[in-house]
């Protein structure tokens, strides 16, 4: 457990960091919580402030508090991208999927605002979380899996991204299925990082 820990350093750093700041939250008042995560939330209003504070900060709280599934999730996709395509490669691809989704989805909203689509107190959304992230990690894990398993994972994730935006989309919905495109993109970065893998293989912890 403590090898494959190690393996990926930067996923179990920022899940510990989830962990600790789920905590907190449970420490806080429901009213004083809505408040302190809106603060650190990617809408329009803090975005046109301090863009680069909250895309930062946004990523470090889960709107909900079960931060269980996440432990699942991130050892599941997250550490899998990081022990493949190393640390700094994984950082670009979950920063790239979530900066550049917020920014879509919320340019999205802005306009349906402005188009009388969505109401002015949009802009105050609240809008936390490391789904994108976690969106991105999962679609780049395509390259990853050997033919002919690719296409259907590729499938499963297709259909888990754009059923909900077919059925009743939302910005949030909308910049899920952006985040899945641009892991997609990150094509080069899996280039050249070792062979495929079949899902039937478990792949052996490298030591150290």
């Amino acid at each position: 457990m403590w090898a494959y820990v190690r393996s990926a350093p930067g996923t179990y750093v920022w899940l510990a960091i989830l962990f600790f700041t789920t905590v907190a939250l449970h420490h806080m008042s429901p009213e004083f919580e809505q408040e302190f995560l809106r603060q650190r939330s990617t809408n329009l209003h803090e975005l046109s402030r301090h863009p680069v504070r909250v895309l930062i900060s946004s990523a470090m709280w889960i709107d909900g508090g079960y931060w269980a599934p996440y432990a699942v999730l991130y050892s599941v996709f997250h550490a899998q991208v990081e022990r493949w395509l190393g640390t700094l490669r994984w950082l670009v691809v979950c920063g790239a999927a979530h900066v550049l989704a917020t920014l879509i989805s919320e340019g999205a909203l802005l306009k349906a605002i402005r188009d009388g689509m969505a109401p002015e107190s949009a802009v105050n959304t609240l809008d936390v979380g490391v789904s994108y992230a976690l969106a991105g990690a999962v679609a780049v894990l395509v390259y990853r899996i050997r033919s002919p398993w690719r296409y259907g994972y590729l499938a499963v994730v297709l259909a888990v991204y754009t059923v909900p935006l077919a059925a009743g989309p939302t910005f949030t919905d909308f910049g899920h299925f952006v985040a899945v495109l641009i892991g997609f993109a990150c094509f080069p970065l899996a280039r050249g990082r070792g062979g495929q893998r079949n899902p039937k293989e478990t792949a052996a912890v490298r030591p150290g």
